[in-house]
């Protein structure tokens, strides 16, 4: 009985869709962090009759024919690009991007990643890294006789001291882009991997080429919205009690069989 392996593939599915929004949720706190969705397609089908065939001697065609699906499969978890809430936090290096974008950050194997967590940090020699430790690109050094930093929103980093009147500049924060920024690679840590999906990196500086502009003493909250979380989620549990009851009533109609013989 077909209904079995129909109905096991469906609670799958929304066992699927059930961990992807339990992901959401516990991210909501995260910086940076877009929300997922789990996308679902029907898996083959059984051509008992096929739409258009001759049913009879006289050429009488099929306007529809039997189709019989044989279930559901996921397709992809992909990222809902969403602008998440700004919030002011005064950290001088805390920097929202409005706008598309990422800061490009060099891992210690030497590879780059991206990222949208701002939240910026500068090691004892100056250096600024991300909370992780991993330098942002280009390399900015901060001196320890810097009194203040001010980051305008195209990116330039300027350092005042207290032997100047004027600011110095310290360096030019940049902003990477993608063709298809759902085809990144996540690999925890609120980064991302360039993959062939993504296409190749392009970068420019804030404001230009289509990237969003930064905002220092600001921070990119999470796009996830709870009350739609919590309302698919709702939705996913009721799709796998059903399912599991096509499961108990197919059982019931083969134990009926079993009783017949």
């Amino acid at each position: 009985m077909r209904a079995l392996q129909i109905a096991a593939a469906g609670m799958t599915a929304q066992q699927l869709r059930v961990e992807v929004i339990a992901n959401n949720l516990a991210n909501m706190n995260t910086t940076g962090y877009n929300a997922r969705r789990a996308e679902f397609a029907d898996l083959h089908y059984q051509q008992m009759a096929r739409p258009g065939s001759i049913a009879a001697a006289d050429g009488t065609v099929l306007p529809t024919g039997i189709q019989l699906g044989l279930g559901v499969r996921a397709t992809s978890v992909s990222q809902m690009l969403l602008q998440g809430t700004v919030a002011a936090t005064g950290g001088d290096l805390d920097m929202a991007i409005e706008g598309s974008g990422y800061f490009e950050v060099t891992l210690p194997d030497g590879r780059a990643a991206y990222t949208r967590d701002g939240g910026l940090k500068r090691t004892g020699d100056g250096l600024i890294v991300t909370s992780d430790g991993f330098s942002v690109v280009p390399n900015i050094t901060i001196p320890n006789d810097a009194r203040s930093v001010s980051i305008n929103a195209e990116g330039e980093v300027y350092g005042y001291f207290n032997d100047r009147i004027e600011p110095e500049l310290l360096g030019q924060l940049t902003l990477s882009s993608f063709t298809n920024p759902r085809g990144l690679e996540a690999i925890g840590s609120n980064l991302f991997l360039e993959t062939p999906a993504s296409g190749p990196s392009t970068v420019s500086t804030p404001g230009l080429d289509g990237l969003g502009v930064l905002r220092q003493g600001y921070l990119e909250e999470s796009s996830v919205d709870p009350v739609k979380e919590v309302t698919d989620l709702i939705e996913a549990q009721r799709g796998y009690e059903l399912n599991s009851k096509v499961i108990s009533a197919a059982d019931q109609m083969l134990g009926s069989m079993v009783q017949i013989r």
